[in-house]
């Protein structure tokens, strides 16, 4: 544990977290809810209509959980040390399977409440594995990219450091 996390009492920890959890949902929040809104106009070309509106929402919320409790475990701290690429597109590519496992969960279960017969399930699921959600999938990866970038930035260079970058006026340099 570094000195940084030593010095922090229970609530800077809590303001902590809770800051962390709601940018990394806010994020997903906007591109999963992106990728389902892309793939109801798609389908309503062809006169399928979807009621999923939330679900973007919905899985941001579990997906964005799950990336802060795999930090704090540190399940995807595999390439850590190596050039900074490694790391992006292994977390990029890690928690893209992620989410697609959690889709196909997700399939599986409202298949099951819907239709206890399993073979209808899994032919449902089927159904739902296609080149568009192979597409999503691909979005999703290439979304990830910088959402991971700027973490590892932030975690090499320091928060502060980023968030200054980012967030703060700078001064304009003399010519």
């Amino acid at each position: 544990m570094d000195d940084y996390k030593k010095k922090k009492n229970w609530k800077q920890r809590l303001f902590h977290e809770l800051t962390e959890y709601w940018i990394n949902f806010t994020y997903m929040a906007i591109i999963f809810s992106a990728v389902v809104f892309y793939r109801r106009l798609v389908l309503a070309e062809y006169g399928i209509h979807l009621d999923d509106y939330f679900i973007g929402v919905v899985k941001a919320l579990v997906i964005a959980k799950v990336v802060m409790i795999a930090a704090f475990l540190r399940i995807s701290r595999k390439f850590e040390n190596k050039p900074l690429i490694l790391p992006v597109i292994y977390k990029a590519l890690f928690f893209t399977l992620f989410v697609m496992l959690f889709d196909i969960t997700e399939m599986l279960i409202r298949g099951l409440i819907h239709n206890p017969v399993l073979t209808e399930v899994f032919s449902e699921l089927k159904n739902h594995i296609t080149s568009v959600w192979l597409g999503a999938a691909l979005l999703i990866f290439f979304s990830f990219i910088p959402f991971f970038a700027f973490k590892e930035l932030s975690r090499i260079m320091g928060v502060e450091k980023i968030r200054s970058l980012f967030f703060r006026k700078r001064m304009e340099k003399p010519e």
